[in-house]
């Protein structure tokens, strides 16, 4: 598997990362097994948020079946998300600072290696979000930051009062959810619904700043209406050309769905929401596939979208 130098920090990861958001009612075994296979497959990062689970439950269910010994915790890359509240978002000092000391407990690590503000916060002030994150960095209790679903202008109002590098933004993309990309593929098309920009040039200005993105839902058709690997009702065509293609770099569906998304030269981070070891085997499997340009459009126009 492809390990990637993170722009704007010290840190080398895999491009493939396990999202921990389903584990709470699997048991120690279950997600040993589940973190031991993503390991052995080359995995080296694991994505967390406070509120998966409900108060840090899957945070605390990693914690408690992995506990890992210093040697082990260091082999890793440790991400957790803050900001979700119970029907708002909070980016206030205090509930950062809070947060993070419950994630930290829960997962049973003294810092965590990236935090993530989860979800934009209307009410953001910024000087508030530069005060927590000077004091975790001060105290040693986050190395590294970021975002998650943040806008670029977003990201430039933290930037007025965060002295840290915002290193991260965690995005949903797959090849059937990809406005990010599809709209430059069709800009200046008038007529054309897929040229309307409407996460204000998320991708560019990534790469231009040297920010990871973090492909959330790879493999899901659109916000968590189901995965679009084997429905043939919706997505026939996306799915003759997922296996014709399998086929011939010898890997599954899965890893070419993730391949699609490993291929873009932004070097994204694919995050996995499964708890199935083989489907970690398979999504990892991907990123050892570098897709020809006429196969990577290929699926893409398969999917749905335009090349004009």
């Amino acid at each position: 598997m492809k390990q990637l130098d993170l722009p704007q920090t010290d840190l080398t990861a895999s491009d493939v990362v396990l999202g921990l958001m389903r584990i709470p009612d699997m048991s120690d075994e279950e997600i040993r097994t589940l973190v031991r296979s993503a390991l052995h497959a080359g995995v080296t990062m694991f994505d967390h948020a406070d509120v998966y689970g409900g108060d840090h439950l899957c945070e605390r269910r990693f914690g408690e079946a992995m506990a890992f010994s210093p040697a082990e915790r260091e082999q890793v890359v440790l991400q957790s998300k803050v900001g979700i509240r119970d029907g708002y978002f909070d980016f206030s000092t205090e509930h950062i600072l809070a947060s993070v000391d419950e994630s930290l407990a829960a997962l049973r690590t003294d810092h965590l290696d990236v935090l993530l503000l989860h979800r934009p916060d209307a009410l953001v002030e910024p000087d508030e979000v530069a005060a927590a994150f000077d004091a975790l960095e001060s105290a040693g209790k986050v190395r590294h930051f970021g975002v998650s679903n943040h806008t670029p202008y977003q990201v430039e109002l933290l930037k007025r009062s965060v002295r840290q590098p915002l290193a991260f933004n965690q995005v949903q993309l797959s090849v059937t959810h990809a406005n990010l990309i599809a709209a430059g593929v069709a800009s200046n098309m008038a007529d054309l619904d897929q040229s309307i920009d409407r996460d204000n040039g998320i991708l560019d200005y990534a790469r231009i700043n040297g920010i990871t993105l973090q492909a959330w839902s790879p493999y899901q058709a659109g916000f968590f209406t189901g995965t679009f690997i084997g429905d043939r009702e919706h997505y026939a065509e996306l799915n003759d050309v997922l296996d014709e293609l399998a086929q011939r770099y010898d890997v599954t569906p899965t890893g070419i769905a993730t391949a699609w998304i490993t291929r873009h030269p932004a070097q994204m981070q694919v995050i996995l929401g499964t708890t199935k070891p083989e489907r970690v085997r398979q999504a990892a499997a991907g990123s050892d596939v570098r897709l020809s340009r006429p196969d990577w459009y290929r699926l893409f126009t398969a999917a749905g979208h335009t090349v004009p």
